[in-house]
């Protein structure tokens, strides 16, 4: 009880420093009415998986107690990035890549510690440029899952492809929606599991003035085959700013898991977002 605690108490002074960083740099950067409305709408743009703006985040993930002794730990940094690309005078394509670097210890029982990349997951979502009825954002396309992991710890060693989609809305200062996707695996390595999982992310944000986002969500995935869930729900805070000219986001939060596998982790984790906006003109 008293290491969970410690563990606990950890993760949450190191988000709680990160994120003290970014709301105080946020508040301190006094921008101009005019300025301050038009970061507040950017802000309100990231929060929508299928704007029209490009951005490059990276975000980074801490977790511990991995491994059938709990002892095992996991700084997992995904490199997202989100490409909007034009087809016609009313529709998009937004490209989304996850690129997993993984360093991990005593999470796979007798291998030790590893570094290397994990498994990219490629999204392509079909959408249209203006909101639909009753304000309705959404998109639609394929997903692909790609055996890029550097390590065969660190990846199923499978192909993978289905079918995933977006809808949300943004209503003041609120964005609201839910992103899903599910992945079978059609190729790989016989001696390893099929993929076959379901992955739901519910997420609620709020913008305010400062251009200061508070965000909720959920990362759910089911695994069908193991029939196992993982649910990490995530809280924190994201803060925009600009330095030169050029537009960034830097946040953090902390993640408690609600459920995961055996052996999964267990706990407070914690998380931190940098991203690097470029936004379409």
């Amino acid at each position: 009880m008293n290491g969970m605690l410690a563990r606990t108490a950890n993760a949450l002074a190191a988000a709680l420093l990160v994120t003290s960083f970014v709301v105080i740099a946020g508040f301190g950067a006094g921008t101009a009415p005019s300025h301050a409305q038009e970061s507040q709408e950017l802000a309100k743009q990231l929060a929508n998986p299928v704007a029209n703006l490009m951005s490059f985040p990276l975000q980074i993930n801490y977790d511990e107690g991995f491994g059938p002794d709990g002892h095992g730990q996991r700084l997992l940094t995904n490199i997202q990035p989100v490409i909007p690309i034009e087809i016609s005078e009313d529709w998009l394509v937004i490209s989304r890549t996850i690129l997993p670097v993984v360093w991990q210890d005593d999470v796979v029982p007798g291998e030790g510690s590893q570094f290397g990349l994990g498994d990219t997951v490629q999204s392509l979502f079909f959408s249209p440029k203006e909101p639909g009825p009753f304000g309705l954002i959404w998109g639609v396309g394929p997903v692909l899952y790609v055996p890029t992991a550097t390590e065969d710890t660190l990846g199923a060693e499978k192909w993978g492809a289905g079918p995933t989609a977006v809808a949300l809305r943004q209503q003041g200062p609120w964005t609201y929606g839910l992103l899903a996707n599910h992945i079978w695996s059609f190729a790989g390595e016989d001696n390893r599991s099929d993929v076959n999982a379901t992955f739901l992310q519910p997420f609620l944000n709020y913008t305010f003035p400062s251009a200061t986002t508070i965000f909720l969500n959920t990362e759910t995935t089911y695994d069908w085959t193991a029939e196992e869930a993982s649910v990490p729900i995530n809280f924190g805070v994201n803060q925009l700013f600009t330095i030169g000219g050029q537009a960034f986001q830097i946040g953090a939060g902390l993640r408690y898991w609600a459920d995961a596998p055996d052996g999964g982790p267990d706990d407070i984790g914690f998380r931190i977002n940098l991203v690097a906006l470029f936004p379409v003109k």
